[in-house]
């Protein structure tokens, strides 16, 4: 199959440090070619891929200072994909809402996969309007607010098998990866390891708009000890900062899509304590691969429990649930499905 991955450009695809949906973008694509299928790849001309990479822009806009409209590349990104469009079988997208009125227009099937939150007042005309666009969610819960909408499928994320997985560490401290931002909740997570008498690694990026949330929470908190900030980290450095934990802490205040983080650990054998909150239901198995709590007090009590946990069960439930294989082979039975039903519709037209 010819299959167009289209990716934003806001990120390297994979990504250098943080980034989900680029990242993602990346386990589906290299796992499709394995799977022996022509992809070409639309991000920015830093992105590592063995598909065909479609270069829209140098480098990626988070790198690049002297970008100051990120929207004008995008554009450039939307026609250079429209031009090219009928050179493939099916394209995939993976921004949001960006192609709906161009390519509902357009004769090749297309699809797209929505990777954040849509609880967003602002979203609801947008879907109303392209009632019609098929989309992917990425958990049951992400397409609550949006009931009307189209979605066709939700296939859970996945990624390589091989690329995190249990180091022989000793675990040593409670850990939390991703952002420093109110809605991913840092601050919780130092309260409950000081509740717990155990160190914390933050393993975060600081964006500029939560620079406030950071100096006026986060910073005077930094000042208790127990709580080690390290910054942003890559894929490298993962195994090793996850595998040298207890469980990572996930006390989310939002309704999380999905939550790459989550598998990312369990990969590494590292169970979970998430606040129940979006996805969290549909990625983590309670008692199994980690605790799904309510509150602070629940996640000081999961912690306590973490004896219960088998670290080897948790890596084999990811390797049973979030494999890019199994993430790829759900997105072929899309692919295929969307394939064969504009085929029906131009057989229609043609008779």
């Amino acid at each position: 199959m010819r299959i167009a991955q289209i990716s934003p450009l806001y990120e390297a695809v994979p990504p250098k440090l943080y980034g989900g949906t680029e990242r993602v973008v990346s386990y589906l694509t290299e796992e499709l070619v394995a799977l022996g299928h022509d992809v070409t790849l639309f991000a920015s001309g830093d992105s590592v891929t063995s598909a065909r990479l479609e270069a829209v822009w140098p480098r990626a806009l988070r790198l690049d200072p002297g970008i100051r409209d990120q929207v004008a590349p995008h554009m450039l990104l939307m026609e250079r994909a429209r031009q090219m469009a009928d050179q493939f079988d099916i394209m995939h997208f993976h921004m949001d809402y960006w192609p709906a009125s161009l390519f509902s227009r357009h004769s090749v099937p297309f699809v797209t996969t929505l990777h954040g939150r849509l609880d967003l007042a602002e979203l609801q005309p947008t879907f109303k309007m392209f009632n019609t666009m098929p989309l992917v969610s990425i958990s049951n819960a992400q397409r609550r607010p949006l009931p009307h909408a189209n979605f066709i499928a939700t296939v859970l994320h996945g990624m390589s098998a091989n690329l995190l997985t249990p180091q022989p560490v000793k675990p040593e401290y409670l850990a939390f990866l991703g952002r420093i931002a109110p809605e991913k909740s840092p601050d919780r997570a130092i309260r409950i390891a000081r509740r717990c008498g155990i160190p914390l690694k933050i393993a975060a990026k600081i964006d500029r708009a939560d620079v406030d949330y950071f100096d006026e929470v986060i910073k005077p908190m930094l000042a208790g000890g127990g709580v080690e900030l390290i910054g942003e980290i890559n894929d490298a450095e993962k195994p090793a900062f996850l595998s040298g934990a207890h469980a990572m802490l996930m006390p989310i205040d939002w309704p999380e899509p999905f939550g790459l983080v989550m598998i990312e650990a369990m990969a590494c054998g590292t169970p979970v304590i998430a606040i129940n909150r979006g996805s969290v239901p549909e990625v983590i198995e309670d008692g199994v691969t980690g605790f799904i709590v309510e509150d602070e007090i629940g996640a000081v009590a999961a912690v306590e429990r973490l004896e219960e946990i088998d670290r080897g069960r948790v890596r084999s439930e990811f390797e049973r649930r979030f494999s890019a294989r199994r993430m790829a082979e759900d997105y072929l039975a899309v692919y295929r499905r969307l394939v064969k039903d504009q085929r029906s519709k131009l057989r229609v037209v043609g008779e």
